[in-house]
Order: C-alpha cells, then sequence, then structure tokens
C-alpha cells in the first residue's frame, strides 16, 4: 500500500484538557430505516446517508450497507476530494487502482482511501464457493477543502490489529475501529478527516455509555437486535437496518439492550469533526464549488491534473464482471 510519511490530517482524538464525560448523553433527531435499492452493476445496498431523509451531515456525505452478490461489483470509477471507509462484515473484497495498488480485505478488515486530487480504481467482490453475498459499510466523508487535492493514499487495517474492549462482565463488546472506548485508542493515522468508527456487540442487559468529542455530528446504524437509545427520560426502541442521527449538544450515547431480548444487538457508532465548509458534488466528485465540480470532470475526461494514469488504464479485476 501506498503511504506518505508526514500525515497532514487533524488528530483522531482532539487534544483537549477536558475529559471526556458521560453525565449528559445526546438526544436522538431522527431515526428511519435505511431501504434497501440497487446500486452499481448487481449490489444491493441500504443507503441512509445520502437520500433525501438525511444529506450532508458533515463531514459524512454518504453510508451504505452492501451486499454484492457474486458476478456483481463496482468496476472502474473515478473519485476526487473525499474518503471511503469500507468495513467488511462478510466475505472479501479485491481492490484495484491506476497507481499500482491492489489488495484484498476480508471478514473484519477495513480499507480508508483517501481520493484526494483524483483515484481511478475498481472494487471487486471475491466469489464464494456457497454462492453467498460480500457484505460490509461504506462510508463516504468529506476532506477539508485545504486537502482535497492532496496525493491519494491508502490504509488498510486488518481485524488483528483493531483492540476489543470487554465490559460488563462481557455483555458489552466494542471494536475500537477508530477513536476512543473505555479509555483504549485505536490504531492512529488512518485517515485525515477525523472520525471515530465503534462495532458495538451487546448481549441482554448490557449498557453503553460512550462519550464523544463535543460538537461532532454522530449517529448509529443498526445491524442486528434490538437496541435501546436513551437520554434522561426519554428512550427509544430501535430496530435493525435504521440510522439513528443524534443532536450535537451532550456528551455522550447511552444505549442498552432490554434483560429480557431474545438476541443479542450489534450497531456501528460513527462521530466526526463537521468540516465548516461548502458541499458540490456531481456522482463520485466531491468539492466545495460547481466551479471546481466541473474542473474535475474535465481533468477526468483529459487524463490531466491528477487523473494522468487513468488514460489507457483498465483494471484486471473489473475485467471479471459477468456481462
Amino acid at each position: 500500500m501506498s503511504s506518505s510519511t508526514t500525515f497532514a490530517g487533524l488528530p483522531v482524538i482532539p487534544p483537549t484538557n477536558e475529559p471526556l464525560t458521560t453525565t449528559n448523553p445526546r438526544k436522538i433527531a431522527k431515526t428511519f430505516l435505511a431501504i434497501e435499492q440497487s446500486e452499481g452493476a448487481g449490489a444491493r445496498v441500504r443507503r441512509s446517508i445520502g437520500t433525501p431523509r438525511l444529506r450532508n451531515f458533515s463531514p459524512f456525505l454518504m453510508l451504505d450497507h452492501f451486499a454484492i452478490p457474486p458476478g456483481a461489483g463496482f468496476p472502474d470509477h473515478p473519485h476526487r476530494g473525499q474518503e471511503t471507509i469500507t468495513y467488511l462484515l462478510d466475505g472479501a473484497v479485491d481492490h484495484e487502482d491506476f497507481a499500482g495498488n491492489k489488495g484484498t480485505i476480508e471478514k473484519g478488515d477495513l480499507q480508508f482511501m483517501t481520493a484526494g486530487r483524483g483515484i481511478v480504481h475498481a472494487e471487486m467482490p471475491r466469489q464464494n464457493a456457497d454462492g453467498a453475498p460480500n457484505v460490509g459499510m461504506q462510508l463516504w466523508v468529506d476532506l477539508p477543502k485545504a486537502l482535497k487535492m492532496c496525493e491519494p493514499r491508502y490504509r488498510d487495517l486488518r481485524a488483528k490489529e483493531i483492540p476489543e474492549v470487554n465490559v460488563q462482565d462481557g455483555k458489552v463488546k466494542v471494536k475500537v475501529i477508530s477513536g476512543r472506548s473505555y479509555g483504549t485508542d485505536s490504531v492512529k493515522e488512518l485517515a485525515y478527516t477525523p472520525v471515530w468508527l465503534l462495532d458495538f456487540t451487546v448481549q441482554p442487559g448490557g449498557r453503553v455509555e460512550q462519550a464523544l468529542p463535543k460538537g461532532w455530528n454522530a449517529f448509529t446504524y443498526t445491524l442486528s437486535g434490538k437496541t435501546v437509545f436513551y437520554s434522561g427520560n426519554e428512550s427509544k426502541l430501535v430496530e435493525q437496518y435504521h440510522n439513528v442521527v443524534f443532536d450535537q449538544g451532550g456528551d455522550s450515547i447511552a444505549a442498552s439492550v432490554e434483560e429480557g431480548a431474545e438476541a443479542e444487538s450489534r450497531f456501528i457508532l460513527v462521530a466526526g469533526l463537521p468540516l465548516d465548509q461548502p458541499v458540490v458534488q456531481y456522482g463520485p466528485f466531491v468539492l466545495t464549488s460547481r466551479d471546481e465540480v466541473m474542473q474535475a470532470m474535465m481533468d477526468y475526461q483529459d487524463f490531466s491534473n491528477g487523473f494522468e494514469r487513468a488514460q489507457n488504464w483498465e483494471s484486471e479485476i473489473g475485467k471479471t464482471m459477468v456481462h
């Protein structure tokens, strides 16, 4: 994987003299079901950010819970101006780009990709022997304006690298993908835009109190089971495949699974530093003005200003598409 020696991004854990607390849980702003739809070539996704229900929830641009069956995938396509975070829940996905980067993420692995000034790549599923789809989450994150034209880069994060914390006698388990949870910090230098990504599994009777950086936007996506989110005297029972958006006020997220629940709950908690800048998006190009988007389209068509390597390039894995 290509990697720069200097890290130009902001710290994932904000430097502060004030300790993170859990005394004032955030209230729920909205909750909605992520409806399944078609995307790419044969893939099925449940999109919750980047829909009329939730757009440009800075720094988040899009969230897809995807299932890619055999013969489907995302063949060669460009990006500029954002980062993508892909978290594989089941199966395996290959990737390949015009700079010669290639690799595979498997169950529990992540890929942090900074598109920067330009990347053309393909993301294709492995063909599972039993025909099962490859399942995961992909989050698009905006880049700060000053970093939108940085050099593209990747960081693969393997499941074995991710710290895991067990609390409440094992009733709460959290994978600390990015950020801090129960005193445990993640691997550093994953992305340029500060984002926390925590994967919780909660057994019946388990209770989560998770501190968050002040003023960051935050949401959860419920993968399975039934989870109660609460603040003060208010509580809400949320079933799977829902996005739960929280108010900015408050210092933490509080959640639990009822003692008599039939099954455990699993949800992803995501928080990020809001960026004070316009968002102008046309497909995979995310800039801060219409002129910049038009320039990105011309650069891609002309193989210039970051897209030079796209000329006459075709991924090997993209050729595996079943037509």
